[in-house]
């Protein structure tokens, strides 16, 4: 059975919007320009790697607030993480798709401008959409799948001579690119849907789920590190090619990282929509002072008709804080209602 709606105030889901939209365009800018700096060029497997660290520390720092003592605390760990096997095995799925995922989007933006990579992205609500349908035994409104096609044709028109750069020379594989958005796409969609089902099917903490996940994505992260660039960071060193700016984006990753958890938990889709979509409008403008990207007519069209589909999935129709039931277990209780 799905725990009781917590009720949030109108305040927070405010604040939660306004973080996830200044963290998702910073974000976005900033490890754009970290992959395009003429300096030596970081790991990114590494960068994802401590991402994971200092997610952990802080949801056990947060997880310490929440329970107000150190026995309080070490009871809560010791029993739902030492003592719960099972459910770290449960959560390693996400932290397995989300490890991959972090490492798209680092090689996305090694070949795609901010902008681009942005609204690209978006593709990740249509995944999202059939994640929802076929995991949580929701629906959709026409609308909404309106919505979904009309974000396809915007991102088509993304993907059409998207932009030109007139400061930053570099060379660069669109394909590439494109290929490890689709990926991070799919990771994404499956990840965020499996996450919210373990989250809304059981009463645990979310800071408990979290430490539960981030655990095992160190593990997967490290691996990850060891299979792809294993000898590179041996002869290099893990910190290789750090900057202060590198430091910027890893932060900025784990603080997005805790704030998409807490939007999965007590926000809806419509919050999610209109950060997504002043995302898209604050990095492209960061693009073209930093960048010097130039937009074209048919790159603002699709940015716009993006930012329109975003808004209209988003449009509040049923109550998506909770896992719906089944048809089945409906039909089953019409059937005791009416006996």
């Amino acid at each position: 059975m799905a725990p009781p709606k917590e009720n949030v105030s109108l305040l927070f889901k405010l604040y939660c919007l306004t973080v996830m939209t200044l963290v998702a365009a910073t974000y976005t800018v900033a490890l754009r320009y970290t992959r395009i700096a003429e300096t030596e060029l970081y790991f990114a497997t590494t960068a994802v790697c401590i991402t994971e660290v200092i997610k952990l520390f802080l949801s056990v720092g947060i997880l310490a607030k929440e329970t107000g003592s150190l026995g309080r605390l070490m009871t809560s760990l010791r029993e739902n993480v030492l003592g719960s096997p099972k459910e770290l095995l449960k959560l390693s799925v996400p932290s397995v798709v989300y490890a991959v995922q972090n490492n798209m989007a680092f090689l996305a933006l090694s070949n795609l401008d901010a902008a681009v990579y942005q609204v690209t992205y978006q593709l990740k609500i249509p995944c999202t959409a059939l994640c929802t349908v076929l995991m949580l035994n929701r629906s959709l409104s026409k609308l909404q799948w309106f919505s979904v096609f009309m974000l396809c044709g915007g991102v088509t028109l993304v993907q059409w001579k998207p932009a030109q750069v007139t400061k930053v020379q570099m060379e660069q594989n669109p394909w590439l690119g494109f290929g490890a958005i689709a990926i991070a796409v799919l990771c994404s969609g499956f990840a965020g849907v499996y996450f919210e089902k373990v989250l809304k099917s059981s009463d645990t903490s979310l800071w408990v789920r979290n430490i539960q996940m981030y655990l095992s994505g160190i593990v997967v992260t490290l691996v990850g590190v060891y299979l792809s660039e294993g000898a590179q960071v041996l002869e290099k060193g893990f910190f290789y090619g750090y900057t202060y700016y590198v430091g910027f984006v890893i932060l900025l990753a784990s603080v997005g990282g805790l704030y998409t958890s807490v939007v999965v938990k007590y926000t809806d889709n419509i919050m999610k929509g209109f950060s997504a979509a002043a995302a898209i409008v604050l990095s492209t403008v960061a693009s073209v002072m930093l960048f010097g990207l130039q937009i074209t007519v048919t790159f603002a069209l699709g940015a716009l008709l993006v930012c329109i589909s975003i808004y209209l999935y988003g449009l509040p129709r049923q109550d998506t804080t909770k896992i719906q039931p089944s048809l089945e277990t409906e039909s089953s209780r019409e059937k005791l209602i009416h006996m």
